[in-house]
């Protein structure tokens, strides 16, 4: 039994993490900021100490895991370098963790978090996995002999793990602060698909997917027919999305997954490649596919009056889109109002007038002022720039929970990687 420190454990990664070694009974504490964050629920649950920044109690066998969210200088990280701990970042000590395991790895600009939780719910019939999955959920299963995990490509962190098997949802331009543009984003999947032993789970539909140059095994999915594994037929029914798979010549059977939007259809296509790649029992993965809820903070849905408030963590263009679309898909006849918050000043720089385009998929649209990082507090772009290329766009004023409540029987989405559940908070 280890016993393991966690600098900045209330973070979505690093408190999946926490729970993992926990449920693998290990001595987990951790520090963080003392605002209440949605991931420490888990963490209460299992009763592992959560400290102030610098207030925790350390001993010199303690194993440091910090998040990549602070540097070297924070004043935890120094002071446990300083006693002679062993410090270790976070993507380091995960990649070292998953080689016990066959692990599957599951990455992309996109949909990360959605088709992670959904393998994880796949799989639970039959010897269920290790998991880590980004919306701050972990679990660790003493007997398991699989670990399937979230894979983040900022600053190529997932070269720090060799999968046996690795998804690849898509590929776009994103963390603007890093990469220079799509062809180094796309470079570093490639470097990563170099690293993984088994296969590839591809999203054939995606053109910069196409391009990945790497002579890793591939099994691509999607709708187009130069996919082995395809969906058609997709319908909406009795509050569900219906669709045929096929693999190769083969029609599979008809699957159906309790959410909306094409973009979930593909996340499950993802989920049943990886099946037919460990040879898992399809019959339920068809069952389990059926009552997945879904993960955290993503499509994730409650009333207020007459209307609906759909909390949701999308905070680039292209999750924008697929969110609305969505919310179309499940509300036709229902008036969209999209509630905004940028996440990072650089990504609404870089990116504005694609934010300006995906948020005129709505009816409404709010904008909340622009929420930064750790690593960036400031910029060159303001609110107002983004207000500027979207007809008839309100930004968020003191008046907020009173310009909500002129609306009747309506779709309120709120979008944002950062603290936009407080705007949610003046309403109910």
């Amino acid at each position: 039994m280890g016993s393991f420190h966690f600098i900045g454990i209330k973070g979505s990664g690093m408190s999946a993490l926490a729970q993992v070694l926990f449920d693998l009974n290990h001595e987990v504490q951790g520090e963080d900021m003392e605002a209440v964050l949605f991931t420490q629920q888990a963490l209460e649950a299992r009763n592992i100490p959560l400290y102030p920044f610098g207030e925790a109690p350390l001993s010199p066998d303690m194993t440091v895991i910090v998040s990549n969210a602070f540097d070297e200088q924070h004043p935890s990280v120094l002071k446990c370098r300083q006693l002679g701990l062993e410090v270790q970042r976070y993507h380091r000590f995960l990649g070292e963790l998953i080689q016990g395991y066959t692990s599957i790895a599951v990455t992309g600009a996109h949909g990360k978090t959605t088709t992670t939780g959904m393998l994880v719910h796949a799989f639970q019939t039959d010897n269920p996995p290790c998991s880590l999955i980004g919306d701050g959920t972990g679990k660790g299963e003493p007997r398991a002999t699989q670990f399937i995990f979230e894979s983040c490509e900022y600053k190529r962190h997932f070269l720090a793990y060799r999968p046996n098997i690795a998804v690849v949802t898509n590929i776009d331009f994103d963390h603007p602060d890093y990469f220079k543009d799509i062809d180094d984003v796309r470079h570093a999947f490639e470097e990563m698909a170099a690293l993984t032993s088994g296969s590839l789970v591809a999203c054939g539909d995606d053109p910069q997917v196409r391009l990945l140059q790497t002579g890793t095994n591939t099994l691509f999915y999607g709708f187009n027919e130069n996919n082995k594994l395809r969906a058609s037929n997709i319908t909406v029914e009795r509050n569900a999305t219906f669709f045929d798979v096929h693999y190769g010549d083969l029609q599979i059977e008809r699957f159906s997954i309790p959410s909306f939007g094409k973009h979930n259809v593909l996340n499950a296509l993802a989920v049943i490649g990886v099946a037919l790649l460990l040879d898992r029992d399809l019959a339920a993965v068809r069952s389990q596919l059926a009552t997945f809820s879904g993960v955290k903070r993503r499509f994730s849905e409650k009333p207020w009056g007459s209307n609906i408030i759909i909390d949701d963590y999308a905070h680039h263009p292209s999750e924008i889109k697929a969110t609305l679309e969505a919310a179309r898909s499940k509300y036709p006849e229902r008036q969209i109002v999209a509630v905004f918050q940028p996440h990072t000043y650089s990504r609404l720089e870089k990116l504005i007038d694609d934010f300006a385009d995906s948020l005129t998929g709505a009816d409404e649209v709010y904008l909340c002022p622009i929420f930064g990082s750790a690593r960036e507090a400031a910029g060159s772009v303001s609110i107002h720039d983004l207000e500027a290329r979207i007809p008839n766009a309100h930004l968020v004023t003191d008046t907020f929970a009173a310009d909500m409540s002129a609306y009747s029987d309506a779709i309120l989405i709120f979008m944002g990687a950062g603290d936009i559940q407080k705007y949610q908070e003046q309403l109910i």
